[in-house]
């Protein structure tokens, strides 16, 4: 759970039409375009007060309705290797699945998984969701395993809470993270995988989360809320071309697993919405996360390995992770997140392309006393925002621990961070960066970060960090030492 507070109000509905229709994806030729033209503005020195609407289009060149093109050849895609063809496919029809959106499936999909699981050493098998409204409580995948979304299908997350069965808290973070003990499944869960699948031709998942987001606001909730998707100690997994809505709680998140790739996903949540995470890579190796769209009442991406002690003991990192090319909007937190939890450390993490509307914040790192662990190796690099009001943001002071046994001497380790080519338009606020008294953050450099919007009187905010800069409008703080064009030039 991230340390947003559920601050917005908004509708719970979410309009699909609008998403697989009507949104506006941007061209990233556009962008490379208008970091051109931000430069040329910031070395001809134009008048703060004067308005770019008059030299950019408004539209920036979006592509309706599209991810992008062909000419878009960058992927992290080939973390997954590719499996070979499933030798066993079959339909949740044979196992006596009705998709009328309102007969239980649970045990028609656990029947469907006990006899998908026998076929381990002939290619694997595949289990085929066909058009219609399949209501199920949670099951298990098995390994060597696709399932298939059909175009109209649609799995819905049952209102029972019987139905998303109690599991052990995960060690790194030592209880539920909502709750003390115990936390309830996901609804596609899997522990212990290998070359596992989750695809279709755009189907979607509804975790029909309003149940579980009331229990939260009325303070009911008796144990931590399920996942729409989890998987654990698991490797080779490719999550691809589908729809996720409405998750209880974090949407995607793959913990203690390596070589996992997400790509081409819509994964949706009404902003209001208390910690709907896109995508959480937690204590993970080798993740891939890449065209995706993002709306949800918590971060979109968020970068995990471990609360406080229980973190630091397991000492579980998340490392080699690529976030690029995702859109997105949460009015209540950040494009991407690294922490709160990171008690297992994160290094090595490369974020690009990210385009993130009318949301909290662009990226942010997130950390505390308490928290221990290590940020190192931090990339971010083509990032355009509009109406985000803090674009840049380090903070710390969370206040959210497990438990009393928590080390307040425990600090964590931040420096080596690069963030370079970011427009933000329409700001609300200047970059606000806070590092830690005990631990200063170290080795930040930002390098042709343009940020419009403000007012004359706004200047940047940090504390506890050094580093350095340039080519940064307005001006940065001191403790960003300027450096000349030929000194940023090596970096």
């Amino acid at each position: 759970m991230s340390t947003c507070r559920e601050s917005m109000e908004g509708q719970n509905q979410i309009l699909i039409n609008r998403i697989k229709g009507n949104l506006r994806r941007p061209s990233w030729v556009s962008v490379l375009l208008l970091f051109t033209v931000i430069a040329l503005i910031s070395l001809l020195q134009i008048n703060r007060e004067y308005s770019i609407s008059l030299l950019i289009p408004l539209d920036f060149g979006l592509i309706s309705g599209s991810r992008p093109g062909p000419q878009i050849s960058s992927s992290c895609s080939d973390f997954f290797k590719q499996v070979p063809a499933r030798k066993v496919v079959k339909s949740i029809r044979v196992f006596g699945g009705i998709g009328d959106g309102k007969t239980s499936n649970t045990e028609a999909f656990r029947r469907a998984m006990e006899f998908m699981a026998r076929f381990p050493d002939s290619g694997g098998s595949q289990l085929v969701v066909p058009k219609g409204r399949w209501l199920t409580g949670s099951f298990n995948l098995t390994s060597n395993f696709t399932l298939f979304l059909e175009q109209g299908a649609v799995i819905l997350g049952s209102q029972d809470p019987k139905e998303w069965p109690l599991i052990n808290a995960l060690p790194s973070y030592g209880r539920g993270r909502e709750r003390l003990g115990a936390r309830h499944i996901s609804l596609i869960h899997g522990n212990g995988l290998t070359n596992v699948v989750i695809t279709g031709e755009n189907g979607t998942v509804d975790g029909q989360g309003k149940m579980w987001w009331e229990l939260w606001w009325n303070r009911t909730l008796v144990h931590t809320r399920g996942h729409l998707v989890e998987l654990i100690n698991s490797q080779n997994i490719l999550i691809h071309n589908l729809t996720f809505l409405n998750s209880p709680f974090w949407t995607i998140h793959p913990v203690y697993c390596r070589n996992i790739v997400i790509r081409n996903m819509t994964i949706l949540a009404p902003w209001n919405a208390p910690n709907t995470d896109g995508i959480d890579p937690d204590s993970s190796v080798n993740v891939c996360i890449e065209d995706c769209y993002i709306e949800s009442g918590d971060d979109l991406v968020a970068v995990k390995s471990g609360w406080d002690q229980y973190g630091m003991k397991m000492a579980r990192p998340s490392s080699n992770i690529i976030v690029r090319r995702v859109t997105g909007t949460t009015p209540t937190c950040s494009g991407v997140g690294i922490g709160s939890e990171m008690s297992g450390g994160v290094s090595n993490v490369i974020i690009e392309d990210l385009y993130v509307t009318d949301s909290a914040a662009g990226v942010r790192i997130k950390t505390d006393r308490g928290r221990g662990g290590y940020i190192t190796n931090i990339t971010i690099n083509n990032m355009r925002m509009e109406r985000v009001k803090v674009p840049i943001r380090f903070s710390r002071g969370a206040n959210d621990h497990p438990d009393e046994r928590w080390d307040p001497k425990a600090v964590p380790k931040v420096r080596g961070i690069r963030i370079s080519n970011v427009v933000s338009l329409e700001s609300k606020r200047p970059p606000l960066l806070e590092g830690i008294e005990e631990a200063p953050f170290l080795d930040i450099h930002m390098e042709n970060v343009s940020i419009f919007g403000l007012a004359p009187t706004m200047r940047w905010n940090c504390e506890f960090i050094s580093g350095s800069s340039c080519s940064i409008f307005p001006a940065p703080c001191s403790q960003l030492k300027n450096e000349s064009t030929f000194q940023c030039s090596i970096h």
